[in-house]
């Protein structure tokens, strides 16, 4: 069994990408505590804590630099579920990975790689274990190819891990090793003291960010087909864009109000339904299809710290869960402004899934890009936050007023009653532009 010391940096949190190969960096404190890591079982152990949450169905690669064994860039990409894929896989993480590291001026001595996948029913964690082997001696290969090794390859199954790197069946028996419970280890305890912390499940994260199902789904692409029919010929006329867009304003800070009065009573999935039941289908259906012009999002991406970022927070995730059919791709705007107020609140985890979502929503959504790099990169959010205060220091000289073009009776709260249609009209745009949001 290799026995490599592997010390982890002070985090608060460094996955990479939830949806495509883009190693990150180190995000500081390295020499404010240090964990070390002696066997595969506390590697295994601390990938939730390098991470940020527990991966699932995923492949992950964390580089190692120096004779201690720093760890350094981290990679998190879905795995293919198409063997023939695999190959492909192997090579661009491979290349991803060591190349991040050396553009951030240091190339990695070794690599971790660790394969995440629980057993579908009637499978077993052994058989899962077992068929992604090829995959792992993929990627041994393809890092062997540009001259870094793979230290240790890990397989996460069930509550058991194995190593594709030790033939020695006295410490790596052919049934796996039990992890510890979580919360139970001396790796937990020392990743708590060192601030280190879990949110969950990639799962869970992903789940609430997911469109809604069933009835409910029907109800709001209804909604949805309305609101496009009324609002969309606005938005695409000069002259009623602007009215639009200060509904669209109007209705946001409503909503945010509403949610800012109305906190759930607890978190996870009961706080979504709780967020879900304060939303109506038409005013959801008004705001997703407004935020898809790019002035209007830029204004909603002002509500980013203080008393507003929780309730915007939930309201972003709120929309991005009713983006449902045909509307999926309008998913981008919601799920953007989600990611960027979970990175500039400190929830890097958080926000690079939901940038990853943004993009798989509409691969071609700049801002989402935009965001994804930088925060991938470890770039820190406080240039972009200053740029959007001025922003919005100069449309609202005075505190609490509204943007230039708004009207201000108290009526317009909400738009007003759609007519109903059949039609389906694509409004996806992102025009004009304001300072501070595609830099």
């Amino acid at each position: 069994m290799t026995n490599n010391n592997h010390e982890a940096a002070r985090t608060p949190s460094d996955p990479s990408s939830p949806s495509s190969p883009s190693p990150t960096g180190s995000s500081g404190g390295v020499d404010a505590s240090r964990i070390t890591l002696r066997s595969p079982a506390e590697l295994a152990d601390a990938l939730p804590y390098m991470l940020g949450f527990h991966p699932s169905d995923s492949l992950v690669m964390v580089a190692v630099h120096g004779e201690a064994g720093r760890f350094g860039g981290r990679l998190r990409v879905g795995i293919p579920a198409a063997p023939e894929e695999w190959e492909d896989t192997a090579r661009q993480v491979a290349d991803c990975l060591i190349r991040g590291s050396v553009r951030r001026g240091s190339r990695p001595d070794g690599i971790i790689v660790f394969l995440c996948q629980d057993p579908q029913r009637g499978d077993s964690a052994q058989r899962v274990m077992t068929r992604l082997r090829p995959l792992a001696q993929r990627i041994r290969l393809a890092c062997g190819a540009l001259d870094v090794p793979v230290l240790e390859a890990l397989c996460l199954s069930a509550g058991r891990y194995w190593s594709y790197c030790c033939p020695d069946g006295r410490c790596c028996p052919a049934e796996g090793t039990a992890l510890a419970a979580p919360g139970t280890s001396v790796m937990a305890a020392a990743a708590t003291y060192a601030g280190l912390q879990v949110r969950g499940s990639l799962r869970e994260i992903e789940r609430r960010l997911t469109p809604l199902r069933g009835t409910v789904a029907g109800e709001m692409e209804g909604a949805l087909d309305r609101a496009a029919v009324a609002l969309v010929p606005k938005i695409l006329d000069g002259a009623t864009r602007e009215e639009v867009g200060a509904e669209t304003v109007l209705l946001a800070r409503a909503l945010i109000q509403r949610m800012t009065l109305a906190p759930p009573s607890e978190g996870g999935p009961g706080a979504d339904a709780w967020d879900d039941g304060l939303l109506g289908h038409d005013e959801a259906a008004s705001l997703i299809l407004g935020l898809q012009d790019r002035e209007i999002r830029d204004i909603a991406a002002e509500w980013m710290e203080g008393e507003e970022a929780a309730p915007a927070l939930r309201l972003w995730r709120a929309l991005a869960r009713r983006c449902v059919g045909a509307y999926g791709e309008h998913a981008a705007a919601p799920l953007t402004l989600a990611g960027w107020v979970s990175w500039s609140t400190g929830d890097e985890p958080t926000a690079r899934i939901a940038l990853g979502l943004a993009l798989r929503a509409d691969d071609g959504y700049r801002f989402a890009q935009l965001l994804h790099h930088a925060c991938n990169e470890g770039i820190d959010p406080e240039g972009l936050r200053e740029c959007l205060r001025e922003e919005r220091r100069r449309r609202e000289p005075r505190r609490g007023r509204l943007p230039a073009g708004t009207r201000r009776a108290g009526s317009v709260t909400r738009p007003p009653a759609r007519p109903g249609g059949t039609g389906r009209t694509s409004s996806r745009r992102e025009s004009g532009s304001t300072a501070g949001s595609e830099q």
